[in-house]
């Protein structure tokens, strides 16, 4: 069994701002978050699949230059 599990678009957006994130603002085709400089897209969809969650995970660990673990995520 995958330990990840499907996110609503409000947890995703809400545990972004527990890890510092400011948002979302209205961008041309999506939503975006911004960390210091950096920009991540936020799809308008009301969940985000397993495969999409951790897509947008990868592009924030980027960001915050630190690995999110699946207990971590769960906690925030």
């Amino acid at each position: 069994m995958n330990p990840w599990s499907p996110c609503k678009r409000k947890d995703f957006i809400r545990r972004l701002h527990k890890l510092g994130f400011d948002g979302p603002f209205a961008g041309t085709r999506h939503h975006f978050m911004v960390y210091k400089e950096c920009r991540l897209a936020i799809p308008s969809n009301r969940e985000y699949s397993i495969p999409q969650l951790r897509m947008m995970l990868r592009e924030t660990e980027y960001i915050l230059e630190q690995k999110i673990t699946v207990e971590e995520w769960n906690k925030l």
